[in-house]
C-alpha cells in the first residue's frame, strides 16, 4: 500500500511546493488566500480566521458544492491556483463553543472558589481545635468566640452550596462540605460542655448563698440573747453599800431587785 508523504524534508531532491492563490467567498466579501499547495482545509481556516473574524472551528469551507473536513488535504480535493471556495459560518458549531467556553469558566471559577474556602476553612480549623485543648484542660472558654466561630463555618457552607461543580470539583466541594459540618459539630457540643458547666456552677453558687442565708438567722437570735443574760447577771448582783459617815461600823447589806 503506497501513503502519500506529504513531508518535504524528508525528499531533499524534490521540487519545491509552489504556493498558490485561492479566492474565498464569505457572504458579499471576497479574500484572496496565498497557501501551500499541499496544506490542509485547516490550515486554510487559521488563515482565514484574521480577515473574516471567525474562528477555524466555526467555519465550514465547501468547494465543488461539498463541505470538506478540515482534515483534508488541498491538493487531495484538487484544488488548485485561482479556485474558489466557500465560506460559510457554522452557527451549531459556534453555539457548541460558547457553551463550552461558559462551562469552561464556570469550573474554573468553582475550583478558585473552592481553593478559596479551603483555605478560610483551615484557619478556622486552627481556632476550633485551639478552642477544643482549651475545653479539655477544664478551661471554661467565652461562648461569644464560639458562636462566632459557628456563624463564620455556616457562611462558608452558604458559600459551598452556591458553586455549581461538575466531576471531580463536585466531589471536592461535598468533602469540603462535610469538612465544615464536622467542624460546626464539634463547636456544638463545646457549647452544650460549656453551658452545662455554668448550670452546674450557678447551683452550687445558690448553694452556698442558701447555706449563708439559714446561718445568718442564727446571728441576730444570739446577740439579743448576750444584754438579757448580762441584764440578769447585774440584777442578781449584791449591791455593797458605802459606809456611812460618823459610824463606827460598816454595815454591808444585800439589796435584791424588788418588783411593785
Amino acid at each position: 500500500m503506497l501513503v502519500q508523504n506529504r513531508n518535504s524534508d524528508s525528499n531533499p531532491t524534490s521540487a519545491p511546493i509552489p504556493t498558490i492563490r485561492v479566492r474565498v467567498k464569505y457572504g458579499s466579501s471576497y479574500h484572496d488566500i496565498y497557501i501551500n499547495s499541499q496544506a490542509s482545509f485547516g490550515e486554510l481556516k487559521k488563515k482565514l480566521a484574521e480577515p473574516t473574524g471567525l474562528h477555524p472551528q466555526d467555519q465550514k469551507l465547501i468547494f465543488k458544492d461539498k463541505e470538506r473536513d478540515s482534515k483534508a488535504f488541498l491538493d487531495v480535493a484538487r484544488v488548485k491556483d485561482g479556485s474558489k471556495i466557500i465560506l460559510v459560518e457554522d452557527v451549531a458549531s459556534r453555539e457548541r463553543r460558547c457553551l463550552e467556553k461558559l462551562r469552561n469558566a464556570k469550573l474554573e471559577k468553582a475550583s478558585k472558589s473552592l481553593a478559596e474556602i479551603n483555605l478560610a476553612v483551615d484557619k478556622l480549623q486552627v481556632q476550633v481545635t485551639a478552642l477544643e485543648a482549651t475545653a479539655s484542660r477544664g478551661v471554661k472558654i467565652a461562648e461569644v468566640d464560639v458562636e462566632n466561630l459557628i456563624e463564620m463555618l455556616m457562611s462558608k457552607l452558604i458559600q459551598l452550596d452556591g458553586i455549581v461543580a461538575e466531576g471531580d470539583l463536585k466531589m471536592q466541594r461535598r468533602m469540603q462540605v462535610r469538612r465544615v459540618q464536622k467542624h460546626i459539630e464539634t463547636l456544638d457540643m463545646l457549647k452544650l460542655q460549656n453551658t452545662k458547666s455554668s448550670a452546674t456552677e450557678s447551683k452550687t453558687h445558690d448553694h452556698r448563698r442558701q447555706d449563708n442565708s439559714a446561718s445568718d438567722k442564727f446571728k441576730p437570735m444570739q446577740k439579743t440573747q448576750q444584754p438579757l443574760n448580762q441584764a440578769n447577771y447585774s440584777a442578781q448582783k449584791p449591791v455593797v453599800q458605802r459606809p456611812l459617815k460618823h459610824s463606827e461600823s460598816v454595815v454591808v447589806t444585800t439589796k435584791w431587785e424588788t418588783f411593785d
